[in-house]
């Protein structure tokens, strides 16, 4: 069996945080930007993160573990016995 390759497509337009999110840039604020508005144009330059129901995708194209927006870690409980 082949061994299994990650999309490089996609690796050239992911990054990986720390806590393992996938961060991206948005689209459609490359060119043909004079009939946007500079609000929209802002809001196109703040980095997007992908999407819980988006990450099951990516994962099976890069095979990797990797973290959902949406998943948070809980703290860890500290047993306190006085």
């Amino acid at each position: 069996m082949p061994k299994s390759k990650p999309k490089k497509s996609l690796l050239k337009r992911i990054r990986f945080t720390k806590s393992g999110r996938i961060k991206f840039r948005r689209a459609f604020g490359r060119h043909l930007k004079s009939h946007k508005s500079g609000k929209l144009l802002r809001s196109y330059r703040k980095p997007a993160y992908a999407k819980a129901c988006d990450v099951k995708r990516v994962r099976a194209q890069l095979f990797t573990k990797v973290r959902s927006a949406g998943a948070t870690q809980k703290p860890a409980a500290a047993d306190s016995k006085s």
